[in-house]
């Protein structure tokens, strides 16, 4: 029974993985589900803990604090107002009712609308935009890779099934 909720455990961490790079999959989220439902299932003395447990908890919200201020952060450098920053929140928002691309155009698109309707240039409003973009990029690089922390967390602080 053990190697089975191991089997589950990895599965759940490899689609876990996936959903870090992948818009609207709750990656990080996923990858502490897995954790927890193998210390569950098989108690502290076959499975990671509860303090590393924790551990993985303070990854998971540092993931998710990386992924909000990322295109927040990129938007801004590339020199995007108030309105911009608006403007790529909304998009995102809008995003989420679209497939796939939605989560990745919205923002872009939100952040340029909203510098146009700031009254700033076309240029200047795709500047903005391709900042979203970037910081959007570098934020899923972030969750990719706090996510590879996570399952080497979980597979270095867990004893050996055999």
């Amino acid at each position: 029974m053990e190697l089975l909720w191991w089997l589950f455990a990895i599965v759940l961490m490899a689609v876990g993985l996936l959903g870090t790079v992948l818009p609207a999959v709750p990656g990080a989220i996923i990858i502490l589900a897995a954790a927890v439902i193998h210390q569950l299932m098989l108690g502290s003395e076959k499975s990671l803990g509860w303090w590393n447990v924790g551990a993985l908890v303070l990854l998971t919200l540092l993931s998710y604090a990386l992924e909000l201020a990322s295109g927040y952060f990129g938007a801004k450098r590339f020199g995007a107002t108030r309105w911009g920053a608006f403007g790529a929140m909304i998009g995102a928002i809008a995003g989420l009712f679209f497939p796939f691309p939605g989560l990745i155009v919205g923002p872009v698109m939100g952040a340029i609308a909203g510098e146009l309707v700031a009254g700033k240039r076309l240029v200047k409003a795709g500047r903005a935009g391709w900042g979203t973009l970037l910081g959007n990029l570098a934020g899923m690089l972030g969750k990719l890779i706090i996510g590879l922390v996570m399952v080497s967390w979980f597979l270095v602080t867990t004893p050996e099934p055999f």
